[in-house]
């Protein structure tokens, strides 16, 4: 997935605006997820994938200085006056080996085909000691294989092996219906982290109802 590439969220980045905005209850537990896992500090904070900024109030609140990278066009339109961005690939981050205290990826794990690739450049952008902080859809009760339609039972079929991109959803409202989200088993995602040459610091689940549709982890290179 190169710069050149025309990125899924370019079509529906006012849409996504919006939505993100009202994301309401779950937005908070979002923040209040990586807020938990960052932790105070000073210094660049790379928000990777970041999108239109929705996040970008977290490190900010922390102490940290965020700066974003997206490939969005579209989301970096409105992301411009939130934080200072830069238009680059996560596979192929813009930015020095060994230059940053801080990274963070929000809610984006599912919209790359390749997100160990994202995982490397995190480690290699981070400073010796530099934490990097995942915060996701949960790997093991949130996609295509899910159905939340009768929460809190939660009815997860085989395709939670199917690592391929899918539009399917039991909510026919969400973003997943509209760009497509890749399926990473929570194996394959740990694994990545660690052969990026991360060690893995602290690990949290969060949801309502018993069932956690958030996952997350620090990460220290």
């Amino acid at each position: 997935m190169g710069v050149t590439s025309t990125p899924a969220y370019d079509a529906h980045a006012d849409w996504y605006e919006g939505y993100i905005a009202g994301g309401g209850e779950y937005l908070r537990r979002v923040h209040a997820t990586v807020g938990d896992l960052l932790g105070a500090g000073e210094g660049t904070c790379l928000d990777i994938c970041c999108g239109t900024g929705a996040h970008t109030s977290v490190p900010a609140s922390l102490g940290w200085t965020p700066v974003g990278v997206d490939l969005s066009g579209g989301q970096l339109r409105h992301a411009r006056g939130r934080l200072p961005v830069v238009r680059g690939d996560a596979a192929m981050l813009p930015i020095a080996d060994a230059s940053t205290p801080a990274a963070m990826c929000v809610l984006s794990s599912t919209d790359l085909p390749d997100y160990p690739a994202l995982l490397r450049e995190a480690a290699r952008v981070l400073r010796p000691g530099g934490r990097f902080v995942h915060v996701g859809v949960h790997p093991c009760f949130v996609g295509a294989f899910a159905d939340w339609g009768r929460h809190p039972r939660i009815v997860v079929d085989e395709r939670y092996a199917d690592r391929a991109r899918s539009f399917d959803s039991w909510n026919t409202s969400g973003v997943r219906v509209r760009v497509g989200a890749w399926h990473v088993p929570l194996a394959d995602l740990l694994n990545a982290t660690m052969s990026a040459g991360l060690r893995l610091a602290r690990v949290v689940e969060a949801g309502p109802g018993g069932v956690p549709d958030l996952f997350g982890f620090l990460a220290v290179r």
